[in-house]
């Protein structure tokens, strides 16, 4: 195997595969990258038996072969080396030997056959979308996933795919996000399933605000993306994802539209004062106005008073000021509307006018 590259258009498929590489592996090899020159083309692939990504690109001197090379050595080799050096990597029996310039390098691999790759995966659906849109559904939904919870399926995203739209959609069990798109093209049957927390996190790391489109294929037991030069392939969580429609509060007629920036200043800054665990903030509607208010073990208090456009008198309600934080945040619009049933119920937050971007958040006892 031999090639030859700029270090620029080295660095870049490196940099979109490097972050799959866990740092401890339970198998040698999958420290490492398989680098595989064939169909005129140079292709790079990490997994961690959990996800894979295969990132490809142009090269010269071309001389088909395959090996696997230690990933982090060689991305921060080709990361330190000066801009616009000429790059020369060539296999010599288990070692490979890269020069730049005056720089020589000489690292060890291991056999293409133990490297573990993901084959055909069994597609039941296509959908494609611009890649602008779903980096969107991913960035304003991720942070609500669980991390490390005994629900397993909840330690990931859920894509449900429905006849004209596509919505992700996270919980930890204390709060949800949900953001939907309208698709160009009808899907044969509706269809849920789990991405993994890590996959999403590598995904949205992938995804750029380009004007690009990608395509996903949904597998039996993986999601498939494909996106320019680069092709991304997780397993699903195997399991039941919550009925995450019955968690948005249906008839939840006493809402308040605020300023989504002024709540946000009036929230960060009664959760100075907030219980450090608990991070609770009441939240108090009156006719015109919304009063914030925070209390911790050593008796301090916060107070703050925000003008909404509301009729919703004496009704007192606690949340994790995080959490409506977090939503906020999720949200673009200037104008952020609350809406409850009632002091025990759940508050939907969402972006005034609009059903696409919906947050739950479960209520507290203060």
């Amino acid at each position: 195997m031999q090639f030859s590259i700029q270090r620029e258009a080295l660095l870049k498929p490196l940099q979109q595969v490097v972050g799959v590489v866990e740092r401890r592996q339970t198998l040698p090899v999958l420290a490492n990258l398989l680098v595989k020159v064939g169909d005129g083309k140079l292709s790079f692939t990490s997994t961690d038996l959990e996800v894979e990504l295969i990132a490809s690109t142009e090269a010269e001197k071309l001389v088909d072969g395959e090996t696997t090379i230690p990933a982090r050595k060689l991305f921060d080799i080709v990361r330190a080396l000066p801009d616009g050096a000429k790059i020369e990597l060539k296999q010599n029996g288990d070692r490979i030997a890269l020069n730049a310039g005056r720089s020589r390098f000489t690292l060890t691999t291991l056999p293409a056959t133990e490297f573990p790759t993901i084959d055909a995966i069994e597609s039941v659906e296509r959908v494609s979308l611009p890649e602008e849109v779903l980096r969107d559904l991913m960035d304003r939904t991720a942070f609500a996933m669980a991390n490390q919870d005994v629900r397993y399926y909840l330690n990931g995203m859920l894509l449900d795919v429905q006849e004209h739209a596509l919505r992700c959609v996270a919980t930890d069990g204390h709060r949800l996000a949900l953001k939907e798109t309208q698709l160009d093209s009808k899907v044969s049957a509706r269809r849920q399933i789990i991405i993994p927390r890590k996959g999403v996190n590598e995904l949205v790391g992938l995804l750029e605000s380009g004007e690009g489109s990608v395509e996903l294929e949904f597998g039996r037991n993986h999601l498939r993306v494909r996106r320019g030069n680069v092709v991304f392939t997780s397993k699903l969580i195997d399991g039941r994802f919550p009925d995450y429609e019955a968690v948005i509060p249906l008839g939840a007629d006493k809402q308040a539209t605020l300023n989504r920036e002024v709540l946000r200043g009036a929230l960060q800054r009664a959760a100075i004062l907030s219980n450090e665990k608990y991070r609770g903030v009441k939240l108090e509607f009156s006719p015109g106005k919304l009063k914030i208010v925070a209390h911790n073990p050593e008796q301090e208090e916060a107070v703050e008073e925000v003008e909404a456009e509301t009729g919703v008198s004496d009704l007192s309600v606690g949340f994790n000021v995080s959490y409506l934080l977090d939503a906020l945040a999720a949200l673009h619009g200037e104008k952020a509307r609350l809406s409850l049933r009632d002091a025990q119920s759940s508050c939907l937050v969402q972006e005034d006018g609009t059903e696409q971007s919906r947050h739950v958040i479960m209520p507290l006892r203060l």
